[in-house]
């Protein structure tokens, strides 16, 4: 290895966080600060909640029950139309079948 071309390496380490644990470790800086360690992150700790300050999941929400009204007021609308077209189709097969003749049974 070349000389003089790595930091220096502290074993004596300490990271501080703002919740106040203090982690000893090795690193190449003798002291450091941080705002959130694996103490005190709510993934860690099992304290994670649901942060909806806009209100994008209620909005979510609302355009999905919209769009699954849609979709189901859709479908009954071309099941009435089908039922209709069905209904008009045996109207027209009855009144071929029975041509109205003067004078013939």
């Amino acid at each position: 290895m070349k000389k003089d071309i790595h930091p220096k390496y502290f074993t004596d380490a300490k990271i501080t966080c703002s919740c106040g644990n203090i982690i000893k470790t090795g690193a190449t800086v003798k002291e450091m600060k941080v705002e959130i360690c694996s103490a005190c992150h709510p993934f860690y700790t099992g304290k994670k909640k649901m942060m909806d300050t806009t209100g994008r999941v209620d909005r979510f929400k609302k355009m999905a029950e919209k769009a699954a009204e849609k979709k189901e007021a859709t479908a009954k609308a071309k099941k009435a139309k089908a039922e209709k077209a069905k209904a008009e189709k045996k109207e027209t097969k009855e009144k071929k079948a029975k041509p109205a003749r003067p004078g013939k049974k």
